[in-house]
């Protein structure tokens, strides 16, 4: 084999071998559901929630970490730290910190939305009791 095709070979090998991937992967899903639907049971258990909020949040926060991290950097190598020392840990620590900061907002979030339910669910139950015993 000539030296000038192996790129192109494993370019084609690569796009080759996702595309099988993906190719089973969606086959095999779709005759799961199929299979579901005419056993008459809900397919819906493949349907994921879209959260795009809470991955804007993380991106977000993410990048926000990021730019800290390497304006922090900047300053320590200004100090005197080593710049292969200081640019990495900083980028990661603060990438990390602004992960753990959208976490932490959105569990404050989902324990919102889970206490009004709970406290909508109760209204209800007390309304119902009230119209069968009143």
């Amino acid at each position: 084999m000539s030296h000038d095709l192996i790129p192109l070979f494993a370019l084609f090998s690569t796009f080759g071998s996702f595309s099988f991937i993906a190719y089973l992967f969606f086959n095999t899903r779709n005759r799961e559901r199929m299979a579901l639907i005419e056993q008459g049971q809900d397919a819906s258990i493949f349907v994921k929630p879209q959260d795009s909020v809470s991955m804007t949040l993380r991106l977000g926060l993410l990048a926000v970490g990021v730019g800290l991290g390497i304006l922090i950097a900047e300053g320590l190598y200004t100090a005197g730290f080593r710049e292969d020392v200081a640019f990495p840990a900083m980028i990661f620590l603060m990438g990390g910190a602004g992960l753990l900061l959208a976490y932490l907002i959105e569990e404050k979030g989902r324990k919102k939305v889970s206490e009004a339910r709970e406290l909508r669910d109760a209204k209800k139950h007390q309304q119902h009791s009230v119209e069968t015993h009143g």
